[in-house]
């Protein structure tokens, strides 16, 4: 070990390799050092601290995309300097920009008549708050237009116990009530024998989710476009209820592999739909999309004008200065794939999702909550009183099946399932466009050695515990 305050500050420092002309040099950690460096000696450290990191290809935790083809990250490398809120600077850039709200637009069933609009996001946490924001103001000034006090109590937003915690963030910034709808070990989406119970004039809205985090299931928004059809029919002239669909993930990707499924702009009270392009749009980490059925769900005061070739573009995000690089890279995919072949890569991936499904239900040990029908997720819980074929007595728990698959490379998440079914501990696989099935077998391969390995251990460390192991977004 290492003792005094000389050897201590070495722990703090960072020093190069043998065969470095900087050999010998001592760079501190956490504040600049005195004098520049080699760019390529910068480079190396820099690699040097990223190689005790995990394999983002074989995060089986994160949506968020892992690989784009080397074309498209060479356009997104040549626009990162492009500043993607000045519009009129970058015009071109704000142009593909129009087209990727566009395509959404339409591929979300925007009615043709419509003066739908749109934005980019910086991911769709973003996307959420800002159509959380535009049901708050709406809310507001229909509310004072009828007389109601809007200062008596907060207003507040219904959505299932399933969220994303980008929600949560959602109400506590911008002082809503959050009205979770616990779900049940047998229904893990929106309850809509109860949903209605949590509305007032108070509710600025509900949220539908099109694939949830926890299962990756979809709320039946066809069915809650229909209860909120009867309230507002009940409630004409006074409070209307409102749906947005947080699509983060499956927003991109139903519309390809179910495009008969209603759920987007076809039903009438379904509003604003927002989603990540970095999901199954294909696109790397930092862009998200939100896209509203008309100007009237918009309100003006939200939207501010920037200088766009000698005229006025409206802008509505939160974030201002970021790169157009994320922008590029979405309109790549959708330029490159089309229609076609986002349906055969989403279609691919829900199949790989089946096939990881298929053995680990051939087990026997596991109850599946998701077998990768839909979206291409595949989530399960450990039997109760869970035995090898031969007999033997599952003495281990999931938390130490992921520290087995973390031996392999393999990030799986383990955590309790949310409000209503949060006794029940889960794992959760998530398929992407670059899980090969050469790959998945590999995975099913050390899933199996995992098992074999946990029934004849000795120690296992993880006894009793509770919480979540893994990131799950």
């Amino acid at each position: 070990m290492l003792y005094g305050e000389e050897n201590k500050a070495k722990l703090r420092s960072m020093t190069f390799g043998y065969g470095s002309k900087e050999k010998g040099s001592v760079i501190p950690r956490y504040r600049l050092n005195e004098e520049s460096i080699d760019p390529d000696a910068a480079k190396g450290l820099i690699m040097n601290q990223l190689l005790d990191e995990g394999n983002s290809r074989l995060n089986m935790a994160t949506f968020c995309q892992t690989y784009m083809e080397k074309q498209a990250v060479e356009l997104m490398a040549e626009t990162l300097d492009k500043n993607a809120i000045d519009k009129s600077e970058y015009p071109q850039v704000a142009e593909l920009e129009n087209r990727c709200v566009n395509i959404l637009a339409h591929l979300w069933n925007a009615p043709k008549k419509s003066d739908y609009l749109g934005t980019s996001t910086v991911g769709s946490s973003e996307a959420c708050m800002l159509a959380g924001m535009a049901m708050k103001f709406r809310w507001r000034n229909r509310a004072r237009a009828c007389g109601l006090d809007v200062n008596a109590k907060k207003p507040n937003l219904i959505m299932s116990a399933a969220y994303q915690v980008c929600w949560e963030k959602f109400c506590v910034y911008w002082d809503v009530e959050l009205r979770v709808v616990p779900v049940t070990r047998s229904n893990m989406t929106l309850d809509l024998d109860t949903v209605m119970d949590y509305v007032d004039e108070y509710t600025i809205g509900i949220v539908g989710i099109m694939g949830t985090t926890y299962t990756g299931e979809y709320d039946d928004i066809k069915a809650l476009n229909f209860l909120v059809d009867g309230y507002n029919k009940a409630h004409e002239g006074g409070h209307e209820l409102v749906i947005h669909i947080d699509g983060a993930s499956g927003g991109m990707f139903a519309p390809f592999t179910e495009p008969e499924l209603e759920w987007d702009f076809r039903l009438e009270h379904v509003v604003s739909i927002s989603t990540s392009g970095h999901k199954y749009g294909l696109t790397y980490p930092g862009v998200g999309w939100v896209v509203w059925r008309g100007k009237e769900y918009l309100p003006e005061e939200l939207i501010f004008r920037v200088s766009y070739l000698g005229g006025e573009m409206p802008t509505m995000a939160i974030n201002f200065s970021r790169s157009a690089s994320q922008i590029v890279g979405q309109y790549y995919n959708f330029l490159r794939f089309g229609r076609q072949g986002y349906s055969h890569i989403h279609l691919k991936t829900r199949e790989i999702a089946g096939l990881i499904a298929d053995r680990i239900e051939h087990t026997g040990l596991f109850e599946l909550y998701n077998t990768g029908s839909r979206m291409p997720i595949v989530c399960y819980r450990l039997k109760p009183n869970a035995q090898y074929r031969d007999g033997t007595k599952v003495v281990w728990n999931l938390y130490d099946l992921s520290d087995r698959l973390r031996m392999h490379g393999w990030q799986v998440p383990a955590y309790p399932l949310p409000d209503g079914a949060e006794e029940v501990t889960v794992q959760r696989i998530v398929c992407r466009a670059d899980l090969t099935f050469n790959l998945a077998e590999a995975f099913v391969m050390d899933f199996r050695e995992c098992l074999d390995d946990l029934k004849n251990a000795h120690v296992l460390c993880n006894e009793g515990k509770t919480g979540s192991y893994g990131f799950t977004h």
